[in-house]
């Protein structure tokens, strides 16, 4: 194993407390130090942090042509072609930069970065392909929300198929997507369908998306797709919990305001227990994800209801120096966990 210094530190003293403790004698301690290697420097972060300056920097390099008068005419010109041109031509663009990803994948399978930044071009310059059919026939003044679906089922194919976790993420922020520009464009694009606002809409869909991510685990060639689909699964669940738990299900602005917000404390209640659910099976099943995203939608939760019921109610400064011991106590706990390695359970400590 390739481990940082800091990672290498505490592996190193977990060793040394086991031999003090008698759990390991003296020869296994010196199997499992020779185990490792330490690394002078984090590459792995610096190539994934690289790539994703590289491909921010591509995105401001096109939005500075685009700025630019010259370099805008002279594009006219190039592009002075039908929108179903540009659409084949970016789809072609699209194609080209997911074969060479393809290609260099099974070529150089270590490259993990670079091969998925490769894949993100394609992901971009689909969307543009997409877009510019849905100039050419006229669809985003209708039914708009084809267009994303279409996007999504492209990003989830192309993502099961290369396979690539980046495109298949892409593919479920799409499906969301679409989920609440059908719905909209269903109800006649009012606050409600079928008796829900857009945030409880959401509640279902990331509750049925995180049921979905255990597909995968039956699936033993895509495996590895599982945790970052219940990773979105969460995500749209529990930001949509977090915003029911502020606004609850109204869809009018002015409706909500003439209520007290204790009248929706049956959605913070339910925030709650969605959370404590997510930290009692990250704790029961050794999960670090539902654990993750538990504890930290917990946290939201109660500062959320704090600001809501204390921020008029008590003087600033005691409000504010609520929050400081309490962060200060969270910040202990949090680094006495970090020293131990882990909450409640094994940390895979070679995780990067």
């Amino acid at each position: 194993m390739r481990l940082t210094k800091k990672k290498a530190r505490l592996i190193k003293s977990t060793i040394e407390s086991w031999v003090d403790e008698n759990v390991i004698s003296q020869d296994q301690s010196k199997i499992l130090l020779d185990s490792y290697e330490v690394v002078g420097f984090d590459w792995k972060r610096l190539a994934k942090y690289s790539f994703w300056f590289s491909i921010i920097c591509i995105i401001i390099t096109i939005g500075a042509i685009i700025a630019d008068e010259f370099l805008m005419e002279l594009l006219a010109k190039i592009f002075n072609m039908s929108d179903i041109v540009k659409c084949l031509f970016f789809a072609s663009v699209a194609a080209l930069f997911y074969l060479i990803g393809f290609k260099r994948k099974n070529k150089k399978p270590e490259k993990v970065f670079s091969n998925e930044a490769i894949f993100f071009l394609g992901v971009l310059a689909t969307a543009t392909s997409i877009a510019f059919l849905g100039i050419a026939i006229d669809v985003w003044s209708r039914h708009f929300s084809m267009l994303i679906l279409l996007a999504a089922i492209i990003y989830g194919i192309l993502g099961l198929w290369l396979p690539s976790k980046l495109v298949w993420i892409f593919s479920l922020l799409s499906i969301g997507s679409w989920m609440g520009t059908e719905t909209g464009y269903i109800s006649g694009w009012g606050a409600y369908y079928l008796g829900m606002n857009y945030p409880l809409r959401f509640v279902l869909f990331g509750l049925i998306l995180t049921a979905f991510s255990f597909t995968f685990s039956w699936w033993g060639a895509r495996n590895e797709f599982l945790k970052p689909t219940r990773a979105m699964g969460l995500l749209y669940l529990f930001i949509a919990l977090w915003i029911m738990s502020i606004f609850g299900n109204y869809g009018d602005i002015t409706k909500w305001m003439e209520i007290k917000q204790i009248e929706l404390f049956h959605w913070s209640l339910l925030f709650g227990l969605a959370a404590t659910a997510a930290i009692y099976h990250g704790i029961k099943e050794d999960d670090g994800m539902t654990r993750g995203f538990g504890i930290t939608f917990l946290c939201i939760n109660l500062y959320t209801r704090f600001f809501e019921y204390f921020w008029n109610n008590i003087h600033k400064a005691i409000f504010f120096g609520v929050l400081a011991i309490s962060f200060w106590y969270l910040g202990s706990r949090a680094e006495k966990i970090w020293n131990r390695g882990g909450l409640l359970g094994k940390d895979n400590i070679t995780d990067t």
